[in-house]
């Protein structure tokens, strides 16, 4: 048993000095993907007006209001109160504290929630430990989404959970961001169905940064053999094999390759009908994002379609993405996508829509070629 739980004085500078300690220890010394752009120092370069030092009274006020809210949550584990009535709580909680401290402050009181005890009762969520330990380097990988999306290649890891971790996880894997996730993998599927209604039978498609390409299980027009070709880009061997492994001997194609290969034209994997990207540019700074646009319309058919997808404002999770799960995230508006978008493709004939998905977690850019 836990002791009681006790309030937690919050030393401002002391919080200071152990986030300046901790920021020094973590500078990446490393690309965390190992191939690619997408980098903690690329998203620290945009947030870098945001770890500027706050006002000390500002900081003493939001560590107090913190560390109260920290301790009833922490209480309210220890005395049995329903674990997602707990998490829902916490997460609006968060989400209001982010949208009202001042970037600077709520840095400092990311690191305080990340240090308080009340995340080891977090962490026995599989989503939130997932996302927390990054096995593969990152936290929006493939086998994230899995978890997400229930995927029975998941269900040992959710059944071996604490009674908590499994009642957390039914709160974290239905939030507004995951059901969004879960759309935007059938948003995948129905642009594939419809570009083989558009180009017929020998309709190709590329998907880059492919995960493990669970939007294919969901796509009538693979399952009716009407795609000429699907190929799938991706640098994680484990992925590659698991598409390989699920595909093997269909239309399917596991191409080894990353977004540096793309960008350095290193990977040239052909011309497709449709090419999507649809996890990446959560993590892309707008230089990288256009660039990477305009590549890939280099890999479209005349006549072929390209769409992309990035979380959008607002989301309500954001504040428990960025302490319990250690999760930064690039979030776009629809003016931020149709920038990109006008910027990837000056002096080319097309057609562009940006669209969310149902909640609105998502916003999605799509460039036709006329």
């Amino acid at each position: 048993m836990r002791p009681a739980a006790t309030r937690h004085t919050i030393d401002p500078e002391a919080l200071f000095r152990a986030y300046e300690i901790a920021n020094e220890m973590t500078k990446p010394h490393f690309e965390f993907d190992g191939h690619s752009l997408i980098t903690p120092a690329s998203i620290a370069e945009v947030l870098k007006g945001h770890i500027a030092t706050p006002g000390k009274a500002a900081l003493a006020a939001a560590t107090t209001r913190l560390s109260d809210l920290l301790d009833s949550a922490q209480k309210r584990f220890e005395t049995g109160d329903a674990p997602r009535s707990i998490i829902h709580d916490i997460t609006l909680a968060l989400h209001e504290i982010r949208s009202t401290e001042e970037p600077p402050v709520w840095r400092r009181l990311v690191l305080q929630t990340q240090t308080h005890p009340v995340a080891a009762y977090f962490l026995q969520d599989p989503l939130t430990k997932w996302s927390w330990d990054k096995p593969r380097g990152y936290s929006g990988d493939a086998h994230l989404l899995d978890l997400i999306y229930r995927h029975p290649d998941t269900a040992h890891q959710v059944e071996a959970a604490t009674k908590i971790g499994r009642e957390l996880f039914e709160y974290t894997s239905t939030a507004p961001s995951s059901i969004a996730n879960c759309d935007r993998r059938d948003i995948l599927a129905r642009f594939v169905d419809e570009a083989a209604a558009r180009h017929g039978p020998a309709t190709e498609v590329l998907s880059v940064a492919a995960g493990h390409l669970r939007e294919a299980e969901y796509s009538q027009a693979l399952r009716n053999k009407a795609l000429k070709r699907w190929a799938a880009l991706d640098q994680d061997p484990i992925s590659i094999a698991k598409i390989a492994k699920s595909y093997g001997g269909s239309i399917v194609e596991s191409v080894n390759g990353s977004v540096r290969d793309i960008l350095t034209a290193k990977a040239n994997p052909g011309t497709f009908d449709h090419v999507y990207i649809s996890g990446l540019y959560d993590y892309l700074t707008d230089k990288v994002a256009i660039k990477l646009t305009r590549r890939a319309l280099e890999f479209v058919k005349p006549g072929g379609t390209f769409l992309f997808a990035n979380y959008s404002y607002p989301i309500l999770v954001d504040g428990y993405l960025e302490t319990f799960m250690n999760w930064v995230l690039l979030l776009r508006s629809e003016e931020d996508l149709k920038r990109i978008i006008e910027a990837s493709t000056q002096g080319m004939d097309v057609d562009t829509e940006v669209f969310f998905g149902f909640n609105r977690n998502i916003a999605y850019g799509v460039i036709r070629k006329r």
